[in-house]
């Protein structure tokens, strides 16, 4: 081969290259765009919360009364600011630069992103959490790759469900695990084969135009191979799906106590 044709290789490999981060990009703000509608209904909660309770406050004069009304004002600010943090966290375009993270914090970034959207669609959420594990990662890639998961999840419970997210330690491989199960429709074995193709998808477009690209979960493996890991599913028609992502340890792994955190399931609207 040329020089120039070595050049011209180097040079569309480049684009090539170029092209994934701006697809990845796309795919993250569709993303957010997904979840702006519930992010909003909870962001109004917040201020009705603050206002009530500034109101409260004013009307009141006795120390117990303000105390309350701050306290509550307070939680709410709190609120507020862990969803203005995770999503600035999943939000931002970083270069593919990795440090040493703590994949409980990664995941609670986005946890508290899908919350509310996971309420509104009555699927109830548990985390459980054996480890804290640490690996060196492009943290905003691997929680796109996460939040794609359980928005995928979340469209398999069109009734509702349950979302089980865990993490544990894998220290016979040297990997630390997050899985994402759900109680949904589950895959057929034919298409377990197949759905990690570009392009390939068991989903159709739904009335907003969401879902069946075909280009999550083939992105989803690009990232993980590009931080030395992999994904793997399994799944079964009628008895739910659960991808597990693995990443590379890096540093000591700390055990945690397991904690299931369910969200309380709203009572349907006549």
């Amino acid at each position: 081969m040329s020089d120039q044709q070595d050049a011209r290789l180097a040079e569309l490999e480049a684009q090539v290259h170029a092209l994934k981060a701006e697809l990845l990009q796309a795919q993250k703000v569709a993303s957010v765009g997904m979840l702006a509608t519930s992010i909003t209904h909870e962001f109004n909660n917040i201020l009705m919360t603050v206002i009530n309770y500034a109101k409260m406050g004013m009307r009141h004069k006795d120390a117990a009364t303000r105390d309350k009304s701050f306290d509550k004002i307070l939680a709410a600010g709190h609120r507020a600011s862990k969803i203005t943090t995770g999503m600035l966290s999943y939000a931002k375009r970083q270069a593919d630069r990795r440090e040493t993270t703590d994949l409980i914090s990664l995941l609670d970034d986005v946890l508290v992103l899908v919350e509310k959207d996971l309420q509104m669609h009555r699927v109830r959420l548990e985390t459980r959490y054996e480890h804290r594990p640490l690996s060196n990662v492009n943290a905003s890639q691997i929680q796109q790759v996460v939040l794609n998961l359980i928005v995928n999840a979340r469209q398999a419970m069109a009734t509702g469900g349950t979302l089980i997210i865990g993490v544990r330690a894998n220290t016979e491989e040297g990997f630390g695990e997050i899985t994402v199960r759900d109680t949904g429709c589950g895959i057929p074995a034919e298409q377990l084969k197949e759905i990690f193709k570009p392009y390939f998808s068991t989903k159709t477009l739904d009335a907003q135009g969401q879902g069946g690209t075909g280009l999550g979960l083939a992105l989803a493996r690009e990232v993980m191979e590009s931080h030395g890991g992999r994904i793997r599913v399994e799944s079964a028609p009628g008895r739910g799906t659960a991808f597990t992502l693995k990443l590379p340890l890096a540093g000591v792994t700390q055990p945690v106590v397991s904690v299931a955190v369910p969200l309380p399931i709203p009572t349907p609207v006549a």
